[in-house]
């Protein structure tokens, strides 16, 4: 039986995820630490934090659906059928990754994504001055991006707002709608994967999914009126405490 305790930690979790996802992407930051923290290994946590949070990335791409357009000329339909079709693909990889091997990768990973938190919108805008991407190179970067949300996630979101940045040139504010819901594509074509196989645990993952719902959904109307500085810093702490913390989980 699960005890009060851990629902209590999965819920709070969701919670901030949800939030978190809807703000500047990186739920996966809170909500994966807290279900290892329950006891689960890590790829059945990476597979629970990723449908637990599917809800609330479909809620919030519901709340911006009005901002929904084109980028970079291209329709949000043809990217949202590469992410699904690349999702399935890194989803996969996920399955067939021992637990033990998985321990040791995502680390690194969750390294990677601090570093394109961290400078992503400067590099972006220092490159957008010099180059411009065209089209080939989207379709092929979010494929990419796409088979990294399949398989970890972590940080996906801020990679899409720094490529959306450097080929459209427009404020992050305005990338919230598409960056959400590819999000929540990826989510949901790993979800297919991970249900199939049954590497979730659903004992933890509904609770984390409920508060998930609820952070979408606040994360929304904190996100219309919120200046960009304070969910930066708050993003970027709780993803450096994160990698620090998984680390020494794995090598120390």
């Amino acid at each position: 039986m699960v005890d009060i305790a851990t629902l209590a930690l999965a819920a709070g979790a969701g919670l901030i995820g949800g939030a978190m996802n809807a703000l500047a992407g990186g739920g996966t930051f809170a909500t994966l630490p807290a279900l290892i923290a329950i006891g689960l290994p890590a790829n059945v946590a990476n597979a629970t934090s990723n449908f637990a949070l599917l809800p609330g990335a479909a809620t919030s791409a519901y709340g911006f659906r009005d901002e929904l357009g084109p980028v970079g000329g291209i329709d949000i339909r043809w990217l949202g059928a590469i992410t699904f079709a690349a999702a399935l693909i890194g989803s996969t990889l996920l399955v067939l990754t021992p637990s033990a091997a998985f321990d040791r990768i995502i680390p690194w990973l969750l390294l990677f994504a601090l570093v394109v938190m961290a400078f992503g919108r400067s590099a972006s805008d220092h490159l957008h001055s010099r180059v411009t991407i065209g089209r080939r190179t989207l379709f092929v970067t979010q494929g990419l991006l796409g088979i990294y949300g399949g398989y970890f996630g972590g940080g996906v979101g801020l990679m899409m707002t720094a490529l959306y940045g450097l080929l459209a040139n427009v404020t992050p504010r305005r990338l919230f709608a598409p960056r959400t819901l590819m999000l929540a594509i990826a989510n949901s074509a790993a979800a297919f994967v991970f249900v199939a196989t049954g590497l979730i645990s659903w004992a933890a993952c509904l609770p984390m999914l409920a508060g998930a719902v609820a952070g979408g959904w606040v994360g929304v109307r904190i996100g219309k009126r919120l200046p960009p500085l304070g969910v930066r810093i708050w993003t970027l702490a709780v993803t450096a405490a994160t990698t620090i913390v998984f680390f020494l989980r794995a090598y120390g």
